[in-house]
């Protein structure tokens, strides 16, 4: 008898041991090291109410907030029941107080730069929330500060993290559809005021130098990223656009929509970027020379070989750390993966500025920009 309650006592234990195991592996981030430490630069993104949420998940370790808004800090503080010692008003301070792995960019994307110039001196890399900047030349500003201080800047898209585009680029990479040679990208939604975007977030996105453009910059990013990205980072020959404000009321000071064609060698590339969809849409179609993919949303691909040879399928999830930002983000920090190719990657986001600011030349003057 005491041989078998000892052995269920030997069992218990060992089960209360794995279960302790499995429990420490997830609290900690890939590759089985502890996750980065973050500061938050900025509130006025509504993108931030992501990073909150996951940091009130435990998935994240935030360990400071700089804001200058103090009632911006009070707004956030309520809504996600965080101490007032994790916010600060000055982001120099706050980095030398609690020297964190990384800062995410929440604010303005014209002061994105601003987070750069502060952060870059310290070694310290910067994820920001896409576009990387308002201007092309902020843009370069940004690349010359991470060169000389040896610090990644990265641009987080929401699209980065969809497998049904990793599947389209794989497919396509396997030459399954032949030669691209023609890529279209509609990306939108009804239009801020009209989803309800917040008053801080507003503010800046419909000013012309805070966010550089109006829809032309906030959705056309993402179909320059993702075509720089499927033409394996070259850039276009040249880039023709138009823009329209539909609704001069509501959004007087930018286009609340823009049409940019891309023109490569053997390709052409058509952005839809708008504030004027009757839905929220964030899709892909990709014509190659034998077939036809359509990534529709986050997981479906429809696919089209053949007149009658169609078919529709659910991506597979991506694995990390391909599947999240803070994953990600970690991975690059640690060496794991080198963040120099890809979508989020300065080498990327450089072209998309070079896209952006040739786009809004083009619908300025009429005339076909070349590069």
């Amino acid at each position: 008898m005491t041989t078998e309650r000892n052995g269920k006592l030997w069992f218990s234990f060992l089960q209360k041991l794995f279960m302790l195991l499995l429990i420490t592996s997830i609290s900690k981030n890939i590759f089985g090291q502890e996750p980065i430490r973050v500061v938050v630069a900025g509130l006025t993104h509504d993108h931030v109410n992501g990073i909150l949420s996951q940091y009130n998940k435990g998935k994240v370790t935030i360990v400071g907030i700089a804001e200058p808004d103090r009632q911006l800090q009070q707004k956030f503080s309520k809504i996600y029941h965080l101490p007032d010692s994790l916010f600060s008003t000055d982001l120099k301070k706050l980095l030398l107080l609690k020297k964190p792995d990384a800062v995410l960019g929440y604010n303005a994307v014209g002061k994105h730069l601003e987070i750069v110039e502060i952060c870059a001196p310290l070694g310290i890399s910067v994820m920001v929330e896409k576009p990387l900047a308002a201007t092309l030349a902020q843009a370069k500003e940004i690349e010359s500060l991470a060169d000389k201080y040896h610090i990644k800047v990265l641009t987080n898209y929401e699209t980065t993290w969809y497998p049904s585009l990793e599947d389209v680029y794989n497919t396509v990479n396997k030459g399954s559809i032949g030669t691209i040679r023609k890529m279209v990208a509609h990306d939108g939604h009804q239009g801020p005021k009209e989803i309800g975007c917040s008053p801080e977030f507003l503010s800046w996105l419909t000013d012309p130098v805070l966010n550089g453009a109006g829809a032309l910059n906030d959705f056309g990013c993402y179909g320059a990223n993702i075509m720089t990205w499927l033409m394996q980072d070259r850039r276009p020959i040249a880039v023709t656009a138009i823009t329209r404000n539909y609704k001069p009321d509501l959004y007087p000071k930018v286009d609340d929509d823009a049409t940019i064609i891309l023109e490569y060698p053997n390709a052409t590339g058509l952005i839809e970027a708008s504030w004027d969809w009757p839905f929220s849409i964030k899709d892909l179609e990709v014509f190659g020379e034998t077939g036809y993919l359509h990534a529709l949303d986050k997981d479906i691909i429809i696919s089209r070989m053949r007149e009658n040879n169609k078919g529709s399928e659910v991506a597979t999830p991506l694995s990390e750390p391909e599947n999240d930002p803070i994953i990600y983000l970690t991975a690059v920090l640690r060496n794991k993966i080198h963040g120099t190719d890809d979508r989020s990657s300065l080498k990327n986001n450089m072209i998309v500025m070079e896209i952006l600011d040739a786009a809004k030349r083009s619908a300025a003057t009429g005339k076909r920009i070349v590069l």
